[in-house]
């Protein structure tokens, strides 16, 4: 059983057990999450979005992955259920006064302390590094700990002073069961939201026609209100001007039909109208001609006596 130097080996060497699982660290977990972008990948910088389900994206990463067209990229469970850019929402997040980031570790002999975060909350205090909850507002973008929403219970923002509802409120990088329930409350939004464009369609399209019925009969409001007689003598009066005006309308533009030669003497002579103006027409007295003045043999005249 002897190597060569004299070894000898032991049992855990030749006997191979079952593989141990792998277990991931939890600061690293928190560093990922919380620093990083989960699409690309890449450290968190201004802006900074993140979905209903809560996870945290850069902004320009978002819009890339929305433009990409190809049939190469990867849809992965990070962002297959952001459509488009309106699913996610821009952070409003405060800065940590005591994070210096990489200014005092340029010789890289400085330890990185994982706990100082580079956003705080604005009403407690707490950094945003993993340790504690924090959620933000779909509506305004403000982001604070889940425990100021606690103790200070209010329909507001606390930060831009927003109205809010419960459904709003968006935990980041939250638990399994805290992203089931935002997944649920995504679905149900997003289906109310085609539920309410689908009615939105039928009422444009009533309003339209209902406008059209408008204009073509008019109201009460715009009617006579007077006695039956006077609205009978104001009609005959209007039909007695304006047959004349419209028969001289027609025989200008030669458009409209001509009306038969007894209703326009008849109009003509009983019509309310100047003489000048009813000498223009051929069935006045100054246009017809005497029995001296027209001749013996039988011939053709343009006059209509």
């Amino acid at each position: 059983m002897g190597c060569d130097g004299g070894t000898i080996p032991k049992r855990h060497e030749l006997v191979k057990g079952p593989k141990k699982v792998e277990k991931v660290d939890k600061d690293a977990e928190l560093v990922a999450q919380w620093n990083y972008c989960t699409l690309s990948q890449e450290i968190l910088r201004r802006p900074i979005v993140a979905c209903e389900l809560g996870r945290l994206y850069n902004k320009d990463a978002i819009i890339e992955f929305l433009l990409d067209k190809s049939s190469e990229k990867a849809l992965g469970k990070a962002a297959s259920h952001i459509k488009s850019i309106k699913n996610v929402t821009e952070l409003r997040l405060s800065d940590n006064p005591a994070w210096e980031g990489d200014k005092g570790n340029t010789k890289g002999d400085k330890h990185d302390d994982l706990q100082r975060a580079r956003f705080i909350c604005p009403v407690v205090g707490l950094e945003m590094n993993g340790r504690h909850r924090f959620c933000f507002l779909r509506g305004c973008g403000c982001v604070f700990s889940e425990r100021a929403l606690k103790e200070i219970k209010t329909e507001v923002c606390h930060t831009c002073g927003a109205a809010f509802q419960e459904d709003d409120v968006i935990v980041l990088n939250g638990t399994k069961e805290d992203v089931a329930t935002l997944e649920r409350r995504m679905e149900a939004r997003r289906l109310r939201a085609k539920l309410g464009k689908k009615t939105k369609k039928p009422k444009v399209a009533e309003s339209l026609s209902k406008s059209d019925v408008s204009e073509e009969a008019p109201g009460p409001s715009k009617m006579k209100t007077g006695k039956p007689e006077e609205t009978s003598l104001d009609s005959q009066e209007k039909k007695s001007t304006s047959a004349p005006r419209s028969a001289a309308h027609g025989s200008s533009s030669g458009k409209a039909g001509k009306p038969p030669c007894g209703a326009m003497k008849r109009s003509i002579a009983d019509s309310g109208e100047s003489e000048a103006y009813k000498s223009l027409f051929t069935t006045h007295s100054s246009a017809k001609r005497s029995k001296e003045e027209s001749a013996h043999w039988v011939t053709h005249t343009s006059y209509c006596f």
